[in-house]
């Protein structure tokens, strides 16, 4: 996603999505253009909760005194 948006603003998109797409009255054009949009959110949430959960990681490793592992090469 080109523009950032909070992580819990994606999330609540991407449930929206799944909601709408759950509807039988959507198009099935409709529902190709929110699959798509659905796809980029989930992605963007993916990817942001797996540089979260690095975060943590390395902040863990700092509280236990072991290097972590961007500082080793």
């Amino acid at each position: 996603m080109s523009n950032e948006i909070p992580f819990e603003e994606a999330l609540a998109k991407l449930e929206d999505i799944v909601k709408k797409m759950d509807d039988p009255s959507v198009s099935l054009e409709e529902s190709m253009k929110l699959y798509k949009e659905g796809l980029e959110l989930s992605t963007y949430c993916t990817k942001t909760l797996d540089k979260a959960t690095l975060a943590i990681e390395q902040i863990q490793q700092k509280a236990q005194g072991m290097p972590d592992s961007s500082e080793s090469a």
